[in-house]
């Protein structure tokens, strides 16, 4: 039998964040919990995926729980790419990806909680948020679209909107996928230098990226006020990419497995049955 890599280290796979920490200090390619290299990381992952594939599919069968993962990072930062490694392989009839982009203008006339809600998942689903309700206190806060004491007043919101999913049945994961600058510049880079991604370049990113800092601390700010046990965040360094799928995938597994959910017991009995 292969080796548990969630039982591997017995340490943490994220970086521990709280109000002294600053993110700019944070080293986006460091690696707690994963002694080896980027070989062994990757045959771990795999070992892990067909865990993932198992629990997803008794999630999906059982129709009783729901998972919603929300995934925040920098422009750059790697939510594509978690969506399409760790998640490869799974049922896609029971798992979603919801993206948020910019609102629109039916979105804006309403509360910004309006366009997240029904997106959450149902029985039997993993959603998987492609930015967020975070999106409120982190972009609308450096750009100061919404004045200070409206956007402050929303970490109370979303702490009592995922206390409410959360009491509904749903288990909640946050990650953060910390990146540095220079990661950030390197990716911006690749993506102008090959044709078949120059699509994924937005001129906007740069004009963002003049605002690293304020992120780091809105960011920082976020995580601190809505990490709770019901919907905790994993800050995950992500500049070495194998690192950041064995990371996320080993949280996911973990959250699964204490999910423990079943196959239903058949309504019939088979033996009775007789196929001609």
């Amino acid at each position: 039998m292969a080796k548990d890599p969630t039982a591997s280290s017995g340490k943490r796979c994220w970086l521990p964040v709280d109000a002294d920490t600053s993110l700019l200090a944070l080293d986006g390619s460091a690696t707690p919990g994963f002694p080896g290299e980027e070989a062994s990381a990757r045959e771990q992952t795999e070992v892990l995926r067909t865990e993932l594939v198992e629990l997803q599919a008794r999630l999906y069968a059982e129709s009783r729980q729901r998972l919603l993962v929300v995934l925040q990072a920098m422009d750059t930062g790697g939510k594509d790419g978690v969506i399409r490694k760790v998640f490869s392989g799974v049922n896609p009839l029971g798992v979603k990806v919801a993206r948020f982009e910019r609102p629109t203008e039916a979105e804006l006339s309403r509360d910004y909680l309006w366009r997240v809600h029904p997106h959450v998942p149902a029985n039997g689903e993993i959603v998987i948020f492609n930015r967020s309700h975070y999106e409120d206190v982190l972009v609308v806060r450096v750009n100061a679209l919404v004045p200070k004491a409206r956007w402050k007043l929303r970490y109370d919101h979303i702490r009592e909107f995922e206390r409410m999913l959360a009491d509904e049945g749903t288990t909640i994961v946050k990650f953060y996928l910390h990146i540095d600058r220079d990661e950030q510049a390197r990716r911006l880079q690749a993506r102008l230098d090959d044709p078949q991604r120059q699509w994924k370049f937005d001129p906007h990113d740069l004009e963002q990226r003049k605002h690293w800092n304020a992120y780091m601390l809105a960011f920082r700010d976020a995580i601190v006020q809505t990490d709770r046990k019901c919907a905790p965040w994993y800050t995950i360094p992500a500049n070495r990419k194998w690192y950041r799928d064995w990371a996320v995938m080993n949280i996911l597994v973990r959250t699964l497995r204490d999910m423990n959910p079943r196959f239903p017991a058949p309504t019939i009995d088979p033996a009775t049955i007789t196929i001609t």
